[in-house]
C-alpha cells in the first residue's frame, strides 16, 4: 500500500475517534460544572485544557472550553477542525475507502456549519458520537480485513487508549472533585458492561479495573493496547523491519502490562503519572510507525496534527 493513503487511513481512525472520545469528555466536563455547585469553574476549565495538551490563558471561561475544543473550526483542537481533517483524509484516500465511508465523512462534514452556528453543546456531542459511531459502523460493514482496514483500526486503537486515559484524568481535575466513577462509566458507554460483568455495585477500585484493564470490553485502555499491538503484526510487509514494528509493539507492551499486572490501587494513587504513561506509550508508537509506513513529513500533503 503506498504511504500517503496509509497514513490516510492511519489518521482518518484517530481523527474519528478523537471527535468520539472529545465529545464524551465535553459532556461530562459541562455536566460536573452544573452539578458542583462549589466547582472553581476557571481552574477546571484550566485543568482541562492542560490535559488536552492546549495552550490557554487565564482566567478561562466555559465559552473558551468550547470554542477550542468543540466549535472552532479553525483550531486543531476542536471537534469540528477534527471531522474536517477525517474528511480531507478520506478524499486523499478515495480510491481504497468504501463509497459509503466516504459519503458517512463527507456528509458529517457539510453539516457542521450549522451545528458550529447554532452552539446547542449537548445536543452537538450527541450528534457527534452519532456520526461517529455511523462511520465505524459502515467501516465495518464494508470494508475488507485487509490493510485498509488494519490502519484504520491502528489509529483507531492508538487514539482511543490515549483519550481514555485523558478521560480518568479528569477524576484529579484542580478547582473540582471530577466526575463519579459512574459518571465516568456512562461517559465511556461501559456502566452496562460492567454491571454484566462485575455484577456489583460501582466502586472506585472495580470501576477504575474496568475501564483500565478489562480484557473483553472495547473501550478499556488494556484492550486497546493490545489490539495496537495485534494489528501492528498483522499489516503486510511488518517482518521486513522488525525493528521498527518490534519497538512500538514493545512501548505499548510495557505501557499494558504495566497496567494490567500491578495492583489498581497503586494505579489509582498516581492515576495522573500512570495516564501519562499511556499517553507517551501511544505517542511513540505512533511515532515509529510514521517513520516505518509513512512519507516524510516535509512530503506529506495535509498536515496530519496530535494531541
Amino acid at each position: 500500500m503506498l504511504s500517503r493513503i496509509a497514513e490516510s487511513l492511519f489518521w482518518i481512525g484517530r481523527y474519528v475517534e478523537r471527535a468520539d472520545n472529545t465529545a464524551r469528555l465535553l459532556d461530562v466536563h459541562l455536566n460536573v460544572l452544573l452539578e458542583d455547585p462549589w466547582v472553581d469553574e476557571p481552574s477546571a476549565n484550566a485543568s482541562l485544557l492542560s490535559v488536552m495538551n492546549c495552550e490557554y490563558e487565564a482566567p478561562v471561561s466555559r465559552r473558551d472550553v468550547l470554542a477550542t475544543l468543540a466549535f472552532d473550526p479553525e483550531r486543531s483542537s476542536s471537534i469540528a477542525w477534527t471531522l474536517g481533517a477525517a474528511r480531507e483524509n478520506a478524499r486523499r484516500a478515495r480510491e481504497v475507502i468504501s463509497t459509503e465511508v466516504w459519503e458517512s465523512l463527507n456528509t458529517t462534514r457539510n453539516q457542521l456549519p450549522r451545528w458550529t452556528a447554532s452552539a446547542r453543546p449537548h445536543e452537538y456531542f450527541v450528534w457527534v458520537r452519532e456520526r461517529a459511531a455511523v462511520v465505524w459502523g459502515l467501516h465495518s460493514a464494508t470494508t475488507s480485513r485487509d490493510d485498509a482496514w488494519h490502519f484504520m483500526e491502528l489509529g483507531r486503537s492508538l487514539e482511543r487508549a490515549d483519550m481514555i486515559a485523558r478521560l480518568l484524568m479528569t477524576r484529579h481535575f484542580e478547582g473540582t472533585t471530577g466526575p463519579n466513577w459512574t459518571t465516568l462509566l456512562r461517559s465511556c458507554s461501559a456502566h452496562e458492561a460492567y454491571l454484566r460483568t462485575v455484577r456489583a455495585l460501582v466502586t472506585e477500585e472495580r470501576a477504575a479495573e474496568f475501564l483500565l484493564v478489562d480484557r473483553l470490553f472495547p473501550r478499556s485502555i488494556a484492550y486497546n493496547l493490545q489490539k495496537a499491538e495485534d494489528t501492528l503484526g498483522l499489516i503486510e510487509g511488518a517482518s521486513n523491519s522488525r525493528a521498527l514494528s518490534d519497538r512500538a509493539r514493545l512501548a505499548l507492551g510495557r505501557a499494558r502490562t504495566n497496567l494490567e499486572y500491578r495492583d489498581v490501587r497503586d494505579v489509582l494513587d498516581d492515576l495522573p503519572g500512570q495516564m501519562r504513561e499511556v499517553q507517551s506509550a501511544c505517542g511513540a508508537a505512533s511515532d515509529l510507525i510514521r517513520d516505518r509506513y509513512f512519507l516524510p513529513a516535509s512530503t506529506v500533503l495535509w498536515s496530519q496534527e496530535a494531541l
